[in-house]
Protein backbone atom coordinates (compact mmCIF):
# COMPACT_ATOMS: atom_id res chain seq x y z
CA UNK A 1 0.00 0.00 0.00
CA UNK A 2 2.33 2.28 0.17
CA UNK A 3 4.51 4.49 -1.76
CA UNK A 4 3.72 2.26 -5.23
CA UNK A 5 1.31 4.86 -5.37
CA UNK A 6 4.61 6.90 -7.02
CA UNK A 7 4.51 4.31 -9.94
CA UNK A 8 1.46 5.23 -10.43
CA UNK A 9 -0.75 1.86 -9.19
CA UNK A 10 -1.70 1.68 -5.97
CA UNK A 11 -3.89 1.55 -2.97
CA UNK A 12 -6.13 4.52 -4.66
CA UNK A 13 -7.51 3.27 -0.82
CA UNK A 14 -6.39 5.57 -0.27
CA UNK A 15 -9.50 7.12 -1.52
CA UNK A 16 -11.85 8.39 1.05
CA UNK A 17 -15.55 7.18 0.37
CA UNK A 18 -18.91 6.80 1.74
CA UNK A 19 -19.51 3.76 3.74
CA UNK A 20 -20.80 0.53 1.70
CA UNK A 21 -23.99 -0.74 3.29
CA UNK A 22 -23.66 -2.96 6.12
CA UNK A 23 -19.70 -2.28 6.17
CA UNK A 24 -17.63 -0.46 8.11
CA UNK A 25 -17.15 2.97 7.78
CA UNK A 26 -14.63 4.21 5.01
CA UNK A 27 -14.01 8.16 5.73
CA UNK A 28 -12.57 10.45 7.98
CA UNK A 29 -11.28 9.08 11.48
CA UNK A 30 -14.20 7.29 11.77
CA UNK A 31 -13.40 4.69 8.86
CA UNK A 32 -11.18 1.47 9.16
CA UNK A 33 -8.44 1.61 11.67
CA UNK A 34 -8.61 5.07 12.84
CA UNK A 35 -6.53 8.11 12.51
CA UNK A 36 -3.17 7.45 10.38
CA UNK A 37 -4.49 3.87 9.01
CA UNK A 38 -7.56 5.62 7.78
CA UNK A 39 -6.74 7.50 5.16
CA UNK A 40 -4.00 5.74 3.33
CA UNK A 41 -4.22 7.95 1.03
CA UNK A 42 -1.68 10.82 3.06
CA UNK A 43 0.45 8.15 3.84
CA UNK A 44 1.10 7.42 -0.27
CA UNK A 45 0.68 10.85 -1.65
CA UNK A 46 4.08 11.83 0.55
CA UNK A 47 5.81 9.55 -1.66
CA UNK A 48 4.33 10.70 -5.21
CA UNK A 49 7.14 12.97 -6.78
CA UNK A 50 8.00 13.47 -10.77
CA UNK A 51 6.91 10.36 -12.23
CA UNK A 52 6.73 9.19 -15.90
CA UNK A 53 3.54 8.79 -17.44
CA UNK A 54 1.86 5.69 -17.04
CA UNK A 55 1.38 5.66 -21.03
CA UNK A 56 4.98 5.40 -21.14
CA UNK A 57 5.85 3.06 -19.15
CA UNK A 58 3.50 0.70 -20.87
CA UNK A 59 5.03 1.18 -24.18
CA UNK A 60 8.46 -0.07 -22.94
CA UNK A 61 10.12 -3.05 -24.75
CA UNK A 62 8.87 -6.75 -22.78
CA UNK A 63 12.35 -6.89 -21.56
CA UNK A 64 12.13 -3.70 -19.56
CA UNK A 65 9.31 -4.71 -18.03
CA UNK A 66 7.59 -6.97 -15.60
CA UNK A 67 5.24 -8.86 -14.38
CA UNK A 68 3.37 -9.77 -11.08
CA UNK A 69 1.17 -12.72 -9.75
CA UNK A 70 -0.89 -13.22 -7.11
CA UNK A 71 -1.55 -16.66 -5.43
CA UNK A 72 -5.00 -17.24 -4.31
CA UNK A 73 -6.83 -19.42 -1.48
CA UNK A 74 -4.25 -23.15 -0.34
CA UNK A 75 -0.82 -21.20 -0.71
CA UNK A 76 -2.16 -19.99 3.46
CA UNK A 77 0.15 -21.32 6.05
CA UNK A 78 0.89 -20.58 10.19
CA UNK A 79 3.16 -17.47 10.03
CA UNK A 80 2.78 -16.01 6.87
CA UNK A 81 3.38 -12.08 7.15
CA UNK A 82 5.87 -12.32 10.26
CA UNK A 83 8.58 -11.28 8.04
CA UNK A 84 7.08 -8.12 6.45
CA UNK A 85 5.72 -6.39 9.70
CA UNK A 86 8.54 -4.42 9.22
CA UNK A 87 7.92 -2.87 6.01
CA UNK A 88 5.62 0.53 5.57
CA UNK A 89 2.27 0.57 5.94
CA UNK A 90 2.16 -3.18 6.64
CA UNK A 91 0.75 -2.80 10.56
CA UNK A 92 -1.63 -0.20 8.99
CA UNK A 93 -3.09 -2.64 6.08
CA UNK A 94 -3.73 -5.39 9.38
CA UNK A 95 -5.01 -2.76 11.37
CA UNK A 96 -7.79 -1.65 8.72
CA UNK A 97 -8.67 -5.32 7.99
CA UNK A 98 -9.48 -6.03 11.71
CA UNK A 99 -11.99 -3.63 11.30
CA UNK A 100 -13.15 -4.13 8.07
CA UNK A 101 -13.20 -8.40 9.01
CA UNK A 102 -14.16 -7.92 12.55
CA UNK A 103 -11.55 -10.45 14.00
CA UNK A 104 -7.70 -10.18 14.46
CA UNK A 105 -6.35 -11.53 11.19
CA UNK A 106 -2.78 -10.80 12.06
CA UNK A 107 -2.84 -12.80 14.76
CA UNK A 108 -4.49 -15.70 12.56
CA UNK A 109 -1.75 -15.30 10.38
CA UNK A 110 1.15 -15.75 12.99
CA UNK A 111 -0.33 -18.30 15.35
CA UNK A 112 -3.07 -19.76 13.55
CA UNK A 113 -4.48 -22.19 14.41
CA UNK A 114 -4.11 -23.63 10.50
CA UNK A 115 -7.44 -25.09 10.54
CA UNK A 116 -9.29 -22.10 11.10
CA UNK A 117 -6.46 -19.86 8.74
CA UNK A 118 -7.85 -23.06 6.20
CA UNK A 119 -11.58 -22.13 6.60
CA UNK A 120 -12.29 -20.40 3.20
CA UNK A 121 -13.93 -17.24 4.80
CA UNK A 122 -10.64 -16.48 6.49
CA UNK A 123 -7.71 -17.61 4.11
CA UNK A 124 -9.43 -15.63 1.37
CA UNK A 125 -8.91 -12.26 3.34
CA UNK A 126 -5.48 -13.51 4.72
CA UNK A 127 -3.93 -14.47 1.44
CA UNK A 128 -5.71 -11.02 -0.33
CA UNK A 129 -3.45 -9.14 2.93
CA UNK A 130 -0.54 -11.04 2.88
CA UNK A 131 0.43 -10.56 -1.22
CA UNK A 132 -0.06 -6.97 -0.88
CA UNK A 133 2.26 -6.82 1.83
CA UNK A 134 4.33 -8.81 -0.55
CA UNK A 135 4.04 -5.67 -2.33
CA UNK A 136 5.11 -3.35 -0.34
CA UNK A 137 8.42 -5.57 0.60
CA UNK A 138 8.83 -5.83 -2.98
CA UNK A 139 8.87 -2.03 -3.51
CA UNK A 140 11.09 -1.48 -0.25
CA UNK A 141 13.96 -3.62 -1.93
CA UNK A 142 13.91 -3.54 -5.41
CA UNK A 143 11.40 -0.36 -6.37
CA UNK A 144 12.45 -0.19 -9.95
CA UNK A 145 10.12 -3.82 -10.32
CA UNK A 146 7.28 -1.76 -9.55
CA UNK A 147 7.74 1.04 -11.39
CA UNK A 148 8.26 -1.25 -14.48
CA UNK A 149 5.42 -3.02 -14.06
CA UNK A 150 3.56 -4.11 -17.08
CA UNK A 151 0.77 -6.65 -16.39
CA UNK A 152 -0.60 -8.51 -13.51
CA UNK A 153 -2.78 -11.68 -13.00
CA UNK A 154 -4.00 -13.24 -10.08
CA UNK A 155 -5.49 -16.64 -9.32
CA UNK A 156 -9.52 -16.54 -8.23
CA UNK A 157 -9.11 -14.37 -4.84
CA UNK A 158 -5.54 -12.95 -6.34
CA UNK A 159 -7.44 -11.13 -8.81
CA UNK A 160 -8.75 -8.94 -6.34
CA UNK A 161 -5.02 -8.06 -5.23
CA UNK A 162 -4.08 -7.38 -8.56
CA UNK A 163 -6.41 -4.93 -9.24
CA UNK A 164 -5.81 -3.61 -6.31
CA UNK A 165 -2.40 -2.96 -6.97
CA UNK A 166 -3.30 -1.95 -10.73
CA UNK A 167 -5.06 1.35 -9.06
CA UNK A 168 -9.02 -0.26 -10.52
CA UNK A 169 -9.88 -1.12 -6.38
CA UNK A 170 -9.49 0.63 -3.49
CA UNK A 171 -7.29 -1.77 -0.55
CA UNK A 172 -10.61 -1.33 1.75
CA UNK A 173 -13.59 -1.78 -0.58
CA UNK A 174 -11.83 -5.00 -2.01
CA UNK A 175 -11.26 -6.01 1.76
CA UNK A 176 -14.65 -5.96 1.97
CA UNK A 177 -15.77 -7.41 -0.86
CA UNK A 178 -13.43 -10.16 -0.40
CA UNK A 179 -15.05 -11.02 2.80
CA UNK A 180 -18.45 -11.24 1.39
CA UNK A 181 -17.17 -13.51 -1.64
CA UNK A 182 -15.56 -15.75 1.40
CA UNK A 183 -18.12 -15.66 3.66
CA UNK A 184 -20.70 -16.34 0.84
CA UNK A 185 -18.63 -19.41 -0.66
CA UNK A 186 -18.22 -20.71 2.84
CA UNK A 187 -21.78 -20.52 2.50
CA UNK A 188 -22.64 -22.45 -0.47
CA UNK A 189 -20.13 -25.29 -0.22
CA UNK A 190 -21.42 -26.04 2.85
CA UNK A 191 -24.89 -26.61 1.60
CA UNK A 192 -23.71 -29.43 -0.47
CA UNK A 193 -21.03 -32.33 0.34
CA UNK A 194 -18.67 -31.24 -2.40
CA UNK A 195 -15.01 -30.96 -3.23
CA UNK A 196 -12.43 -30.16 -5.92
CA UNK A 197 -9.78 -32.86 -7.57
CA UNK A 198 -6.57 -32.18 -8.97
CA UNK A 199 -5.44 -34.52 -11.81
CA UNK A 200 -2.30 -35.00 -13.70
CA UNK A 201 -3.55 -36.43 -17.22
CA UNK A 202 -1.97 -37.80 -20.55
CA UNK A 203 -2.56 -36.39 -23.79
CA UNK A 204 -5.31 -39.20 -24.18
CA UNK A 205 -6.86 -37.64 -21.15
CA UNK A 206 -10.39 -36.44 -21.92
CA UNK A 207 -11.68 -34.59 -18.89
CA UNK A 208 -14.98 -33.28 -20.49
CA UNK A 209 -15.92 -36.89 -21.00
CA UNK A 210 -14.45 -37.90 -17.61
CA UNK A 211 -16.96 -35.74 -15.96
CA UNK A 212 -19.92 -37.06 -17.95
CA UNK A 213 -19.39 -39.93 -17.14
CA UNK A 214 -19.26 -39.31 -13.12
CA UNK A 215 -22.24 -37.09 -13.71
CA UNK A 216 -24.28 -40.02 -15.12
CA UNK A 217 -22.96 -42.09 -12.23
CA UNK A 218 -24.21 -39.24 -9.53
CA UNK A 219 -27.40 -39.97 -11.12
CA UNK A 220 -27.51 -44.12 -10.77
CA UNK A 221 -27.37 -42.67 -6.98
CA UNK A 222 -30.30 -40.58 -7.51
CA UNK A 223 -28.47 -37.46 -7.20
CA UNK A 224 -30.50 -34.64 -9.07
CA UNK A 225 -28.35 -31.93 -11.38
CA UNK A 226 -25.61 -33.37 -10.88
CA UNK A 227 -21.94 -31.41 -11.22
CA UNK A 228 -19.14 -32.57 -12.04
CA UNK A 229 -16.46 -29.57 -14.14
CA UNK A 230 -13.42 -28.21 -15.07
CA UNK A 231 -13.19 -26.09 -12.53
CA UNK A 232 -9.07 -24.35 -12.99
CA UNK A 233 -6.67 -25.16 -16.00
CA UNK A 234 -3.51 -25.18 -14.98
CA UNK A 235 -0.88 -26.30 -17.29
CA UNK A 236 -0.71 -28.96 -20.00
CA UNK A 237 -2.17 -32.49 -19.05
CA UNK A 238 -3.27 -30.60 -15.59
CA UNK A 239 -6.49 -29.67 -14.13
CA UNK A 240 -8.54 -29.67 -11.25
CA UNK A 241 -12.24 -31.19 -11.71
CA UNK A 242 -14.70 -30.04 -9.12
CA UNK A 243 -18.61 -30.77 -7.98
CA UNK A 244 -20.52 -33.32 -6.04
CA UNK A 245 -18.67 -35.61 -4.09
CA UNK A 246 -19.72 -38.75 -5.23
CA UNK A 247 -18.42 -37.64 -8.72
CA UNK A 248 -14.48 -37.19 -7.79
CA UNK A 249 -14.90 -40.49 -5.53
CA UNK A 250 -15.69 -42.19 -9.01
CA UNK A 251 -13.02 -40.59 -10.70
CA UNK A 252 -10.69 -41.79 -8.66
CA UNK A 253 -12.14 -45.39 -8.86
CA UNK A 254 -11.57 -45.04 -12.37
CA UNK A 255 -8.38 -43.24 -13.02
CA UNK A 256 -7.24 -45.38 -15.58
CA UNK A 257 -9.96 -45.86 -17.70
CA UNK A 258 -9.45 -41.85 -18.49
CA UNK A 259 -5.65 -42.01 -18.84
CA UNK A 260 -5.13 -39.70 -15.52
CA UNK A 261 -1.69 -40.14 -14.12
CA UNK A 262 -2.37 -39.19 -11.05
CA UNK A 263 -5.32 -37.60 -8.41
CA UNK A 264 -5.39 -36.10 -5.38
CA UNK A 265 -8.40 -34.63 -3.39
CA UNK A 266 -7.79 -30.87 -2.62
CA UNK A 267 -7.94 -29.71 0.85
CA UNK A 268 -11.20 -27.26 0.47
CA UNK A 269 -14.28 -27.21 1.65
CA UNK A 270 -16.29 -26.91 -1.73
CA UNK A 271 -16.73 -27.08 -5.63
CA UNK A 272 -14.88 -23.69 -6.26
CA UNK A 273 -15.77 -22.13 -9.84
CA UNK A 274 -18.70 -24.21 -10.57
CA UNK A 275 -22.27 -23.51 -10.75
CA UNK A 276 -22.66 -25.09 -7.07
CA UNK A 277 -20.95 -21.56 -6.21
CA UNK A 278 -24.09 -19.84 -7.59
CA UNK A 279 -25.43 -18.69 -4.32
CA UNK A 280 -22.24 -16.87 -3.49
CA UNK A 281 -22.49 -14.43 -7.27
CA UNK A 282 -25.37 -12.48 -5.37
CA UNK A 283 -24.01 -11.38 -2.17
CA UNK A 284 -20.93 -10.87 -4.16
CA UNK A 285 -22.39 -9.05 -7.09
CA UNK A 286 -24.60 -6.83 -4.24
CA UNK A 287 -21.36 -5.42 -3.13
CA UNK A 288 -19.51 -4.85 -6.33
CA UNK A 289 -22.35 -2.32 -7.50
CA UNK A 290 -21.59 0.04 -4.39
CA UNK A 291 -17.84 -0.12 -4.62
CA UNK A 292 -15.84 2.24 -7.12
CA UNK A 293 -13.93 0.48 -9.79
CA UNK A 294 -11.44 2.13 -12.57
CA UNK A 295 -9.61 1.56 -15.24
CA UNK A 296 -6.63 -0.38 -14.13
CA UNK A 297 -3.22 1.46 -15.13
CA UNK A 298 -1.35 -1.50 -16.25
CA UNK A 299 -2.69 -4.53 -18.00
CA UNK A 300 -4.65 -6.89 -15.70
CA UNK A 301 -5.91 -10.05 -17.37
CA UNK A 302 -9.42 -12.14 -16.11
CA UNK A 303 -9.32 -15.69 -15.08
CA UNK A 304 -12.34 -15.81 -17.20
CA UNK A 305 -11.36 -15.22 -20.48
CA UNK A 306 -7.89 -14.88 -19.91
CA UNK A 307 -8.49 -11.21 -21.55
CA UNK A 308 -7.11 -7.87 -20.42
CA UNK A 309 -9.68 -6.14 -18.50
CA UNK A 310 -10.59 -3.13 -20.45
CA UNK A 311 -13.05 -0.80 -18.28
CA UNK A 312 -15.14 -0.30 -14.82
CA UNK A 313 -17.66 -3.01 -15.67
CA UNK A 314 -16.29 -5.41 -17.17
CA UNK A 315 -14.48 -6.18 -13.97
CA UNK A 316 -17.39 -6.01 -12.23
CA UNK A 317 -18.78 -8.11 -13.96
CA UNK A 318 -16.07 -10.96 -14.88
CA UNK A 319 -15.28 -10.76 -10.95
CA UNK A 320 -18.91 -11.88 -10.42
CA UNK A 321 -18.89 -14.78 -13.55
CA UNK A 322 -15.63 -15.81 -11.86
CA UNK A 323 -17.16 -17.34 -8.99
CA UNK A 324 -18.99 -20.02 -11.47
CA UNK A 325 -16.55 -20.22 -13.95
CA UNK A 326 -13.25 -22.80 -14.84
CA UNK A 327 -10.17 -20.42 -13.67
CA UNK A 328 -8.68 -19.88 -17.37
CA UNK A 329 -4.65 -19.83 -15.76
CA UNK A 330 -2.79 -21.74 -18.49
CA UNK A 331 -4.49 -19.98 -21.30
CA UNK A 332 -3.93 -16.20 -19.21
CA UNK A 333 0.18 -17.39 -19.02
CA UNK A 334 -0.19 -17.84 -22.59
CA UNK A 335 -1.59 -14.61 -23.01
CA UNK A 336 0.49 -12.71 -20.90
CA UNK A 337 4.50 -14.67 -22.43
CA UNK A 338 3.14 -14.93 -26.02
CA UNK A 339 5.61 -13.42 -28.39
CA UNK A 340 8.01 -13.49 -30.99
CA UNK A 341 10.89 -15.41 -31.52
CA UNK A 342 14.26 -13.68 -30.20
CA UNK A 343 12.04 -10.70 -28.32
CA UNK A 344 13.17 -11.38 -24.23
CA UNK A 345 10.86 -12.74 -21.51
CA UNK A 346 10.16 -10.18 -18.74
CA UNK A 347 10.99 -11.21 -14.96
CA UNK A 348 8.04 -12.49 -13.24
CA UNK A 349 7.42 -12.00 -9.51
CA UNK A 350 5.14 -14.03 -7.43
CA UNK A 351 4.13 -12.05 -4.88
CA UNK A 352 2.68 -13.68 -1.80
CA UNK A 353 2.13 -17.07 0.45
CA UNK A 354 3.59 -20.49 -1.65
CA UNK A 355 5.12 -20.77 -4.55
CA UNK A 356 2.76 -22.79 -6.94
CA UNK A 357 1.98 -20.45 -9.56
CA UNK A 358 6.13 -20.66 -11.01
CA UNK A 359 5.90 -23.93 -10.61
CA UNK A 360 2.02 -23.55 -12.96
CA UNK A 361 4.41 -21.03 -15.17
CA UNK A 362 7.57 -23.56 -15.50
CA UNK A 363 5.09 -26.05 -17.03
CA UNK A 364 3.38 -23.74 -19.42
CA UNK A 365 6.44 -21.57 -20.59
CA UNK A 366 10.36 -22.73 -19.68
CA UNK A 367 11.48 -19.77 -20.93
CA UNK A 368 9.54 -17.35 -18.79
CA UNK A 369 9.80 -19.29 -15.78
CA UNK A 370 13.67 -19.24 -15.71
CA UNK A 371 13.17 -15.52 -14.97
CA UNK A 372 10.60 -16.43 -11.94
CA UNK A 373 11.04 -15.42 -8.66
CA UNK A 374 9.32 -15.39 -5.47
CA UNK A 375 9.01 -12.44 -2.85
CA UNK A 376 8.69 -15.18 0.40
CA UNK A 377 5.89 -13.53 3.28
CA UNK A 378 7.88 -15.08 6.13
CA UNK A 379 12.26 -15.71 6.06
CA UNK A 380 12.74 -12.43 6.49
CA UNK A 381 14.43 -10.28 9.30
CA UNK A 382 12.84 -11.13 13.39
CA UNK A 383 9.63 -8.54 13.18
CA UNK A 384 8.06 -7.93 16.38
CA UNK A 385 4.48 -9.29 16.35
CA UNK A 386 2.70 -6.94 18.44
Amino acid sequence: MGSWAAAGRLLSGCRARAALPGAPGRGGSSGPGGGRAVNLAELLQSSVGDEEPAAARRRRPPQEGTVLLFPGQGSQFVGMGRGLLRYPNVRDMFRVAEKVLGYDLLSLCLRGPQAELDRTLHCQPAVFLASLAAVEKLHHQQPSVIENCVAAAGFSVGEFAALVFAGALDYTEALYAVKVRAEAMQKASEAVPSGMLSVIGQRESNYNFACLEAREHCKSLGIENPVCEVSNYLFPDSRVLAGHLQALEFLQENSRKYYFKRTKMLPVSGAFHTRLMEPATEPLAEVLKSIEIQKPFICVYSNVDSKKYMHSKHIQRLLVKQLVSPVKWEQTMHAIYERKQGVEFPYTYEVGPGKQLGTILRNCNLKAGKLYKHIDVSDDEEAEET
